[in-house]
């Protein structure tokens, strides 16, 4: 790829410092800044971070200045609300500089659960029966909805809210949960019927023409038998937690090449259905006698060198510059299908 001035979006508090300790960086919330940033300049492209908290002045500065060939987008949020990113992106459709990730209607329809879920069932790709609860409104369940259910935050990511006591089996400990949701998160909450089965996930490189990488799986075998087998904040974020639990990613086990190509075919339906761009991640629940669920898609997911994307791309032999150098390639020819 020719050498380009590569513009890295991200918030203000997570731009890298210049000098820090090397043990220092397993730790640090901008971990995937830095790695990112890192590989570019291994790359050659000219590399310059710039963080944004709740102005576009600073971008349209930063644009003026550096005149970018492209701007790699790693926001996951705009003044603190995680479903604006997507109105950052259009604003630089608007300035009409190539930019990577999803495209804003495709980031606007995959933040809200009960929207992606009503296209997503639309095109008769199943997804777990849900209920939206919104804020300061009576909660009456339908009855279409049994028990067990888990609730969740309308809009937050990075299992934002999720805990073990998210999976409710009545209606008090239900209306606890979703009081908890609207008072904690400030956000609306969903209700969705709780599968159980496998937490699968698989990744998504291209526009129109999809790279599909392996299924990947997020160990959860060595939970007590008396918790439930879901992605907690906790599972999630905490270290010790996690080790205590030999809980990581991993290659799906145990899947036939059938059921692996039957489970890609599935997702790669939800991505173009909600009309994503660029990269994405989808979540699944699979069930003992193989039934696929959408959970969700996560379009510009994680991609730190040890996150399921990265790790699975690696396993699809697309080293971590070649996931980069994809990256930015669909950005710019994204662009150009648009000018």
């Amino acid at each position: 790829m020719t050498p380009l001035k590569v513009l890295v979006l991200m918030h203000k508090d997570l731009i890298p410092p210049e000098k820090f300790d090397s043990e220092l960086l397993e730790s640090a919330n901008w971990r995937t800044e830095y790695e990112v940033m890192k590989v570019l300049k291994k790359m050659g492209h000219q590399v310059e971070a710039l963080g944004v908290l709740s102005d576009l002045e600073p971008i349209r500065k930063g644009l003026d200045a550096f005149k970018p060939n492209i701007v790699f987008n790693l926001l996951e949020e705009f003044d603190s609300n995680p479903t604006w990113d997507q109105h950052v992106v259009s604003y630089l459709e608007l300035k009409k500089v190539p930019y990577t990730g999803c495209n804003p209607r495709g980031l606007t329809l995959a933040r809200d659960k009960a929207l992606s879920k009503k296209i997503l069932s639309f095109h008769r790709i199943p997804v777990p029966k849900f209920q939206v609860f919104q804020k300061n409104q009576k909660i009456v369940l339908h009855k279409g909805l049994s028990y067990p259910l888990i609730v969740k935050s309308l809009i937050e990511e990075a299992s934002m809210g999720i805990s073990q006591a998210s999976v409710v089996k009545d209606f008090e400990s239900l209306k606890e949960r979703i009081e908890f949701i609207h008072q904690n998160l400030d956000t609306d909450a969903i209700v969705e019927q709780f599968i159980k089965g496998r937490e699968l996930y698989v990744g998504i490189l291209g526009n129109k023409r999809l790279k599909m990488l392996p299924v990947w799986e997020l160990n959860l075998d060595d939970l007590p038998d008396s918790a439930n087998k879901i992605a907690t904040e906790t599972v999630k974020w905490n270290k010790k937690y996690r080790e205590k639990y030999k809980i990581g990613s991993k290659p799906a086990k145990g899947l036939s090449e059938d059921d692996a190509h039957r489970i890609q075919s599935m997702c790669k339906k939800a991505y173009q259905a909600l009309g994503l761009s660029g990269y994405a991640r989808i979540d699944i629940r699979y069930t003992d006698d193989g039934k696929i669920y959408i959970l969700e898609a996560n379009p510009n997911p994680g991609i730190a060198k040890d996150e399921e994307f990265s790790i699975s791309a690696k396993k699809a032999d697309l080293s971590y510059e070649d996931v980069m150098s994809k990256i930015l390639s669909l950005g710019l020819s994204w662009y150009q299908s648009r000018k």
